[in-house]
């Protein structure tokens, strides 16, 4: 056999086999990349509105200034979506509106286990300013877990701190990869291209009976923007 015949075939195995790879991928998965169409979108203590960064199309998303608590449901509600278990990935991007307090941190992240009334769910989110900040306590506050409405943030950190915030770097006026994993009653945070985890908790507060919505959070303070959402959804 010729030595072009047999690289022929090396290259040829080596095609067929990567195609299997994909299509075993693609069976096995159920990401869907979730489309920003106005149907879908629910504001929830939220204003809403279509932008775009840099000529990408993304949903602009502020908090009603009426809502003076902290880790509320302030969202955009995805209509349609049944999670329960599955891998969260979305990209986002903090920015401070004029005039925020000084207790803003660009706040955003992602609502999860949403029920069908807005009083219960989990959420993740990060604060961007404290990924840099000079303070070394506020850098280890840079992600944080919280469930609405029993463990805010100050409840958390009351009875177990720091164990569900810690610190990553990140900024304002950045945008930033979020992956959450949840399987039962853990959730994992990753960050950009991390290969390691940012934020591990696994004691979820609310861990429901049946699948809920998911969010596109933001806090006090925030202009945040929001493309790229995908669900992986898994038993």
């Amino acid at each position: 056999l010729s030595k072009n015949y047999l690289k022929w075939c090396y290259n040829m195995f080596n095609k067929i086999y990567l195609l299997i790879l994909v299509c075993v991928y693609s069976f096995i998965s159920n990401a869907q990349a979730i489309q920003f169409k106005p149907t879908i979108l629910n504001p929830v203590n939220v204003y809403i509105d279509s932008s775009q960064i840099n000529g990408k199309k993304v949903i602009k998303v502020i908090k009603d200034s009426n809502i003076k608590d902290v880790d509320e449901p302030t969202y955009v509600k995805i209509n349609g979506i049944d999670f329960k278990n599955g891998i969260i990935k979305v990209k986002v991007l903090s920015k401070l509106v004029k005039n925020a307090p000084d207790s803003a941190r660009g706040f955003i992240g992602i609502a999860f286990h949403i029920n069908e009334d807005n009083s219960k769910f989990n959420g993740i989110y990060i604060r961007p300013t404290n990924g840099r900040a000079l303070q070394q306590i506020r850098r280890n506050r840079s992600t944080q877990y919280f469930s609405y409405p029993d463990y805010k943030y100050n409840v958390l950190r009351t009875i177990a701190p720091g164990a569900y915030e810690s610190y990553s770097d990140m900024e304002l006026n950045k945008w930033i990869g979020l992956k959450i994993i949840v399987k039962d009653a853990q959730a994992i945070l990753y960050l950009n291209d991390n290969t390691q985890p940012s934020l591990i908790v696994n004691d979820l507060k609310y861990v429901p009976n049946k699948p809920g919505s998911i969010g596109l959070f933001v806090d006090i303070g925030t202009e945040g923007y929001f493309t790229d959402l995908e669900i992986d959804f898994q038993k």
